[in-house]
């Protein structure tokens, strides 16, 4: 079953907001290579939660989003349009790691759909 397994979070200043979630939850981050986009440790892996990121903003309307793992990407956004949602971000690869895009549900809340496979390009 698709989980909840990654949130991203939009900032006009990644770097501020890194220190801050530092200081305040003693959250790590580290650079994804080639991206204004740094991967957030929130716990050791044996914990309860997930990781996520924090990213330049792009759009002054972009919402923190959470993302749904899911086995085939191209299989969920055929889904997502039959069931009344809305592509937002179409699907787009992330080189050598995966494939996402982001949806609206039929109530407005974008959420992105994430599909590994490190033969991404």
């Amino acid at each position: 079953m698709p989980r909840i397994t990654h949130f991203e979070i939009p900032a006009n200043d990644p770097e501020q907001s890194m220190a801050f979630y530092e200081r305040v939850f003693g959250w790590t981050f580290e650079k994804f290579s080639g991206f204004d986009y740094w991967i957030a440790r929130t716990g050791p892996d044996d914990w309860p939660g997930i990781n996520g990121a924090i990213m330049k903003r792009r759009d002054p309307m972009q919402p923190m989003t959470n993302a749904i793992d899911v086995p085939n990407l191209d299989d969920a956004i055929r889904s997502i349009k039959a069931s009344g949602g809305q592509i937002v971000v179409e699907k787009m690869a992330v080189p050598s790691v995966g494939w996402v895009a982001y949806f609206k549900d039929p109530d407005g809340v974008i959420l992105g759909v994430w599909q590994s496979d490190p033969n991404a390009k």
